[in-house]
């Protein structure tokens, strides 16, 4: 019964671990990228990354941009991701397209570009 307890805190640490890592970085893309443009329906900024939901064509995107700090790296202020935007984003998407969500590297609003990931290329 002693080893019970333990036993069972390592292995939800483990299945913890195994799931932030998961969802976090990039093993969920495909590795490759493509180049959205829409309509921002709705933002939630902060961490752990913040999400975009864009109007592209009709269907909502789920676009994945950085964490405060690295949006703010890029030189996105406050209040450039709103609703009604217009934005082109280019990342690499989910490699279940049906989840329709990418994890951005570069975006731009207007013709102003925000590089999100410099080294990804």
């Amino acid at each position: 019964m002693r080893f019970l307890l333990p036993s069972l805190l390592a292995l939800g640490l483990l299945f913890q671990t195994s799931m932030t890592s998961a969802h976090h970085g990039w093993s969920w893309t495909t590795g490759g990228n493509i180049d959205l443009t829409g309509i921002i329906t709705s933002v939630r900024l902060g961490n752990p990354h913040g999400l975009v939901k864009v109007d592209v064509e009709g269907e909502v995107w789920t676009l994945e941009v950085g964490q405060p700090w690295r949006n703010e790296r890029a030189g996105l202020k406050d209040g450039d991701l709103a609703e009604g935007v217009e934005i082109r984003a280019i990342g690499e998407p989910s490699a279940d397209i049906s989840e329709r969500r990418m994890k951005v590297e570069r975006l731009f609003l207007d013709e102003r570009e925000y590089i999100l990931y410099p080294n990804r290329d």
